[in-house]
């Protein structure tokens, strides 16, 4: 069937069209009023005409439709609105311009093993704030995670989706065979795990260019699925290591106690097995994403930052490597950044009639982050609470010599006068 090609979608102007599907074409689309560019959506209306299949069709629209302006992830595709008409049905999203990761599912156009682990460890990060909010995407597979730059994605086509609500009901036979978890084939009632199952077979997809189970119809597809164990990546990739090997396995385990239970874990040991074996930082190559969002979870100042917090974090920051004795600021010196030590501890060192300096003790990294406001540099604890030392690795001062804080003129040997409830004025001249 033959379709015009569109030129207006609403309030939105169409630049070209993107591609269309079984049941829905893609235009991008330029938004006047934010002055963005926007994929938008356009459900085939026959499709909601259908006897069988109408009604199926018209939920999985009004599914996604309902999750505008809910999702609010790094690595999800944002829903911006939708539009529901007698004659024109349309959903507004995110553009995102690098397509899907199915090119990348190729045994001639694989990705670097170290790529498809920090495209996958974000995935999870996604889905795991997705089932935060009682939702599973039930459709996970290369074609439905969108890629930019080296290692961003962006997860799209929540139409599938599984919503914890008391007037929602699940909808049967809806994901991709190939993709489905053995209690999605057999149609039972489906948690998060059905999605660990999914992002498994992405992953090896991802690594061997090739599916887990493969068949020539569906009836035999699903008896791989249910009773066939899938032969690990490395017989395909031999370069891949065991504990890759092991980790792809129990995603795609067939038994739930012996599959990942939560996203965490999952996240958790591709994290892990990331550093282990790819470990960036020691030869000057810049610090993966995968590294610095586990780093940076693991720090008790960020205990209570949300994933798409952190992931800012991660963005606007510069990490590198400090060396053993290097200074990284000195007192009274004039600064726009602060220091985050990620790993290993800092001195503070003062010279006879100089300055304090603090030092780098032992740390393995340091994020800095983006410039704010000038302001003057100052020690990274807040109150005098450190020992002064006359020189690197020497006793304390002596009494006779203690220095003194500028506001109330006490000797402070230890940092501990008076004053240090103010942490501006408790400083050692």
């Amino acid at each position: 069937m033959t379709r015009p090609v569109l030129t207006q979608i609403g309030k939105y102007p169409v630049l070209r069209k993107l591609g269309e599907g079984g049941t829905s074409e893609v235009y991008l689309c330029n938004d006047p009023f934010t002055a963005r560019d926007v994929a938008i959506k356009v459900a085939f209306p026959e499709q909601f005409q259908d006897p069988d299949r109408g009604k199926r069709y018209k939920k999985l629209f009004l599914t996604e439709a309902s999750l505008a302006g809910k999702l609010h992830h790094p690595h999800i595709c944002q829903i911006y609105d939708a539009v529901a008409e007698e004659k024109l049905n349309y959903i507004v999203m995110e553009y995102v311009d690098g397509g899907t990761l199915d090119r990348f599912c190729r045994p001639e156009a694989l990705l670097p093993v170290e790529r498809a682990i920090e495209m996958v460890f974000k995935c999870t990060r996604a889905l795991h704030y997705a089932q935060t909010l009682g939702i599973i995407h039930r459709d996970i597979k290369p074609a439905n995670i969108l890629h930019t730059g080296e290692t961003d994605v962006k997860i799209t086509d929540f139409g599938a989706a599984l919503i914890s609500s008391s007037f929602t009901t699940q909808v049967s036979a809806i994901g991709s065979p190939a993709f489905m978890s053995p209690e999605q084939v057999k149609e039972q009632p489906l948690d998060h795990q059905t999605d660990i199952y999914s992002m498994g077979v992405v992953l090896y997809n991802l690594l061997t260019g090739r599916l887990p189970f493969r068949a020539t119809n569906n009836f035999t597809l699903i008896y791989q699925i249910t009773n066939v164990e899938a032969e690990p990546p490395s017989a395909f990739r031999p370069e891949i290591p065991a504990g890759l090997d092991a980790l792809v396995l129990r995603a795609m385990a067939k038994d739930l106690g012996t599959r990942y239970r939560h996203w965490e874990e999952f996240s958790l040991d591709l994290a892990a097995l990331f550093r282990a074996r790819y470990q960036r930082g020691q030869t000057g190559e810049p610090f993966a994403d995968t590294d610095k969002f586990d780093t940076l979870r693991k720090l008790p100042f960020f205990q209570n930052f949300s994933d798409a917090e952190l992931w800012e974090v991660a963005r606007i920051s510069t990490w590198r490597q400090v060396a053993e004795g290097e200074a990284l600021m000195k007192e009274g010196e004039p600064g726009d950044f602060f220091c985050i030590l990620a790993a290993g501890f800092s001195t503070c060192w003062a010279p006879a009639n100089r300055s304090a300096k603090w030092r780098i003790s032992r740390t393995r990294t340091a994020p800095r982050a983006a410039p704010t406001s000038p302001r003057r540099a100052m020690p990274t604890s807040s109150r005098c609470r450190r020992r002064i030392w006359r020189g690197p690795r020497r006793a304390a001062a002596p009494s006779s010599t203690a220095l003194s804080c500028r506001s109330c003129s006490i000797a402070c040997r230890w940092r501990t006068c008076a004053c240090r409830s103010d942490p501006a004025a408790c400083s050692v001249s």
